[in-house]
């Protein structure tokens, strides 16, 4: 059974897009940024960013039943792969015990000139 998550946003029906998916013990969240209450948070802080958003996505995957160490995948999307390191301290202080499959590619930009990095997640309840 498939089970599209909302964010409330706005724009979720003029792109077509679901804030997550979960099916069954599989959950998507699509790309999430440092933002709070419309601003970015850490601004021109690669790690804080980092940090903010695995924050936010382990909230949301506590509110829909699921746990940190359920995550079997995460792709970071990032503006300047040369702070690569910034980066990766930040996502291996939430992994570095789960350590799912991981991916970082370097994007000429995102939707705001102030993001530096977007994370998308998966998890599996086994």
């Amino acid at each position: 059974m498939r089970q599209n998550i909302s964010s409330g946003s706005t724009w979720e029906p003029i792109i077509g897009y679901s804030r997550a998916v979960k099916i069954g013990n599989t959950i998507e969240f699509s790309g999430t940024t440092a933002t709070k209450d419309g601003q970015v948070v850490g601004k021109g802080d690669p790690a804080a960013q980092t940090d903010f958003i695995l924050k936010t996505l382990q909230g949301l995957l506590e509110a829909n039943g699921f746990k940190l160490e359920d995550t079997v995948r995460t792709r970071m999307f990032v503006t300047d792969i040369k702070r690569w390191e910034d980066y990766a301290r930040a996502h291996g202080a939430f992994f570095k015990d789960i350590r799912p499959a991981t991916t970082m590619v370097e994007v000429s930009a995102l939707i705001d000139p102030d993001h530096l990095v977007e994370i998308e997640l998966t998890a599996v309840k086994a």
